[in-house]
């Protein structure tokens, strides 16, 4: 039995893998807001970060048959949502020039964990929003994920180094960011 559901999200699991509409409903409504969380860290418009939550909830009535009751409930359904979030990824990078990883932006920023310490999780999406999409992707896997660069290297159709180089630069980008976005902390511990 799944050790992260409550009893009510058990009846609607149930209620799923019966193909049961209502119950359908239900879990989409009650998983929502967790679905959508994860998305927009690796899409940072609602529009596309929608969309993958559409289409992994539809995965997930498509598979919630083999659903293991032995492994967490969550950890499940979120690795749909990272995988369709990387496939819609795929999909829109087909389109795009990769980043030039031969110039670097700029110096090193360094920041406070201090001022790190005192975002907030909303501080922190709203930062990575900014972020170029091969940046955020292999940031949001590394770091929030814990993927490692070979396994990160492999889901996006990169070399090892190149996830390597885009962690770095997802970093320094961030430091600045966070320098430029919040100055009243910066002055806080910088005066």
């Amino acid at each position: 039995m799944a050790l992260d559901c409550t009893p009510f999200e058990r009846q609607l699991i149930e209620g799923c893998r019966k193909g049961n509409p209502k119950h359908q409903e239900m879990f989409y409504k009650h998983f929502y807001g967790f679905a959508m969380a994860i998305a927009l860290r690796y899409h940072p418009t609602r529009q596309e970060a929608g969309s993958v939550v559409n289409d992994s909830f539809l995965k997930i009535f498509d598979h919630i048959g083999r659903y293991s009751f032995e492994q967490t409930f969550r950890g499940w359904l979120r690795r749909i949502v990272i995988n369709t979030a990387l496939d819609h990824y795929r999909r829109l990078v087909r389109h795009t020039q990769p980043l030039d990883l031969d110039h670097p932006e700029s110096q090193t920023v360094e920041v406070e964990d201090s001022i790190v310490s005192q975002l907030t999780a909303e501080d922190i999406l709203s930062l990575l929003q900014h972020l170029p999409d091969h940046y955020r992707m292999v940031f949001n896997l590394y770091e929030i994920e814990g993927y490692s660069h070979e396994e990160i290297a492999r889901q996006l159709n990169l070399s090892v180094s190149s996830s390597r180089v885009y962690l770095t630069r997802a970093k320094e980008k961030l430091a600045r960011l966070v320098k430029f976005y919040f100055p009243k902390h910066n002055e806080r511990f910088f005066p």
